[in-house]
C-alpha cells in the first residue's frame, strides 16, 4: 500500500470542502493524454460526490515525454496567483493539443490576466520551484506516471475510469462512517 506522504493542506489547490470525508489527490501532467482523459472524469466524481470530496491538483510534469507540461504546470501557477488557477487548469486540459508558449498567452489573455506577466514569469522560472515541490512530493509517494490518484492518502491502484474511482470513493466514505 502506497501512502501519501504529503497530505493536502492550505497550500494546495483545492476545490470542495477541506474538511469533506473524502480527499481526492490528483498528481497531473497538463500535456498527458491520459491525464486529459481523466479530467472530465474527476469534474463528474466532483458532482456526484459534491460536499463529500475535496479534490487537489498537484502538478507531476512528465518534461522528458511532454516538453510543454512544465511551462503548462508554471502558468497554471501564475493564473493562480491571480485567483485563477481552476479556469487555466480547465483551458490547459481542453486545449492540450495546441500547448505551446503561443497557446499559453491566448489562454491568459482569455483570463483577462496579462500575458507579457506571464512570459517574463516564465522566462524568470518564477513558479518552477512551487512545480517542482509538487513533482518532489509526488516522487516520495512513489508517483512515477500520471494521472495517479490517492484516495484519503492511499493511492489507487485501479483503473481511473468514472465507475472504478466512484467504487474507490464509496468504500472510503463507507468506512468514515463505521
Amino acid at each position: 500500500m502506497t501512502m501519501l506522504k504529503v497530505p493536502a493542506g492550505p497550500e494546495d489547490h483545492g476545490q470542495g470542502d477541506p474538511n469533506a470525508g473524502c480527499t481526492l489527490v490528483e498528481y497531473g501532467d497538463y500535456e498527458c493524454p491520459h491525464c486529459a482523459r481523466a479530467h472530465p472524469i474527476v469534474k463528474r466524481l466532483r458532482k456526484h460526490f459534491a460536499k463529500r470530496l475535496f479534490f487537489v491538483f498537484r502538478n507531476f510534469p512528465l518534461g522528458q515525454m511532454h516538453p510543454h507540461a512544465e511551462s503548462a504546470a508554471e502558468t497554471a501557477e501564475f493564473a493562480g496567483t491571480k485567483g485563477k488557477f481552476w479556469e487555466m487548469h480547465d483551458l490547459l486540459f481542453e486545449n492540450q493539443d495546441r500547448l505551446g508558449n503561443a497557446l499559453l498567452r491566448e489562454l491568459t489573455a482569455e483570463l483577462s490576466l496579462d500575458p507579457a506577466e506571464l512570459l517574463q514569469a516564465l522566462e524568470e522560472r518564477k513558479y518552477l520551484a512551487r512545480v517542482r515541490a509538487d513533482f518532489s512530493g509526488g516522487v516520495r509517494s512513489g508517483v512515477n506516471g500520471t494521472p495517479t490518484f490517492f484516495i484519503n492518502g492511499q493511492r489507487n491502484d485501479g483503473s481511473f475510469d468514472n465507475q472504478d474511482l466512484v467504487e474507490a470513493i464509496e468504500r472510503v466514505l463507507t468506512a468514515s462512517r463505521q
